[in-house]
């Protein structure tokens, strides 16, 4: 493959990487209160919808590792695309909290079934085997800067069709305004489904159409690496789920209105690709599992202080520059937990295995998180409900910090040995 075919392809699974989350995450990460008032939802009710996605998605993960071990990505990858777009067009119509459970419940198996695993072999076998650390670092930078660079235009389009005095918006106009950022955020999504259909090569995976279908994952369910990296991913996932919050953070807390929090969150990552590519770098040329466990350390300390911070004084500075850290250490996570496929020594055949299994554990925080979280909110409003949310966030971390303790015993065993005994060729390549 020319170095243009390998450019043009990782380019696109960055873009499809992110486009296809923009619809059941974007609107309610960067623009959750203006979500909140044009739904007339609650915190609760808000993650109880992402409990309804979450629980899809993990039914949708085992057997989408299976058909990404099978099937060509580029038919999986667009199929995922279009099926999300026709979601927006619903989200817009404005359903009830029964609609709106079952479009989240939809977009569960949308995004996930034909499309994670299958992006996640994509970039593996992208990054050979020299540079797993980098190919994963360029998939959740390059991820970040795309989410970035749309949710400000997003904001910006947001703020262009509402009224200049927002004191005095109603909620209709609210949902006027809001309704136009659902349907650019499904344009692109549409957009993002043919340029993976153009560019991403039809590949058949011989030789694993004689497998039966769930076969991997049930034996790759007996490895404790596996359940290690799973465990690593809950940790992380449920950080890379707290920035969900930090716009209703800079509502409730440091007092600023819709638009502009709005844009502290889109601001924020902006540190997604500069983090995750750094990561990639480091893991590459230290360790991937050492990269993850400082990460995890750096949490403890930035969600402890912001526990127990309060936006007077000094304490607003704390504030700003470790809501920055713990966004660059999130992003920094999510670029390398992927890469522990490589040094784990999992077999390139069961890369599609591997990935929805952990996957399947490792998102469970879309079922729980939500919930959680929406409610430890609702407890105690205003600057007490997110001080309880940040030390919640604190006692994750520091469980992440101990389960990497316990991955790095594990690979100090013969990781060979581990894989060894899944089929008779542990050294195939695909």
């Amino acid at each position: 493959m020319s170095m243009f075919s390998r450019f043009m392809l990782m380019l696109t699974l960055v873009f499809a990487g992110e486009i296809v989350f923009l619809l059941p995450f974007h609107t309610t990460r960067f623009f959750r209160p203006t979500l909140l008032e044009a739904f007339e939802l609650s915190n609760t009710q808000l993650g109880d919808f992402f409990a309804v996605y979450g629980l899809m998605a993990m039914i949708s993960y085992f057997p989408g590792g299976a058909l990404a071990d099978r099937f060509s990505a580029r038919g999986l990858l667009t199929a995922s695309l279009i099926t999300t777009s026709a979601g927006g067009l619903y989200m817009a119509t404005y359903p009830g909290t029964v609609g709106l459970a079952l479009l989240f419940g939809y977009w569960g198996v949308t995004t996930i079934l034909l499309f994670w695993a299958a992006l996640i072999r994509a970039t593996r076998e992208w990054g050979g085997h020299d540079e797993q650390g980098m190919a994963f670092g360029i998939l959740e930078g390059g991820r970040g800067l795309v989410a970035a660079s749309l949710a400000s235009l997003g904001v910006v389009l947001l703020a262009s069709l509402l009224p200049d005095n927002l004191d005095q918006l109603n909620n209709e106009e609210r949902k006027a305004a809001f309704r136009s950022v659902i349907f650019f955020y499904s344009g692109v999504t549409l957009a993002a489904a043919a340029l993976t259909w153009f560019v991403i090569p039809s590949v058949k995976h011989i030789g694993d159409s004689t497998r039966a279908l769930f076969r991997n994952a049930v034996t790759v369910l007996g490895r404790p690496l596996v359940w290690a990296q799973a465990a690593v991913i809950i940790c992380a996932y449920c950080g890379y789920k707290g920035v969900d919050n930090y716009s209703l953070y800079a509502v409730q807390v440091l007092g600023m209105n819709e638009v502009d929090g709005a844009k502290i969150t889109a601001f924020a990552t902006y540190v997604r690709p500069v983090a995750a590519i750094a990561a990639g770098l480091i893991a590459d040329r230290w360790a991937a599992g050492k990269t993850v466990g400082a990460c995890f350390v750096l949490l403890v300390i930035s969600y402890g202080a912001l526990a127990v911070s309060m936006p007077v004084g000094a304490g607003l500075y704390i504030i700003y520059g470790n809501l920055f850290v713990s966004v660059a250490a999130v992003f920094m996570l999510r670029g390398v937990y992927f890469a522990l496929l490589e040094e784990n020594q999992v077999p390139p055949y069961l890369t599609g295995a591997v990935a929805g299994t952990v996957s399947f554990i490792g998102y469970t925080p879309e079922i729980f998180f939500g919930p959680i979280t929406g409610r430890i909110l609702d407890a105690n409003p205003g600057p007490v409900g997110h001080q309880h949310y940040f030390l919640f966030l604190a006692a994750v971390a520091t469980i992440g910090v101990a389960v990497v303790v316990w991955l790095l015993r594990l690979q100090h065993q013969n990781t060979a040995s581990c894989w060894a005994d899944t089929t008779g060729k542990a050294n195939q390549e695909i």
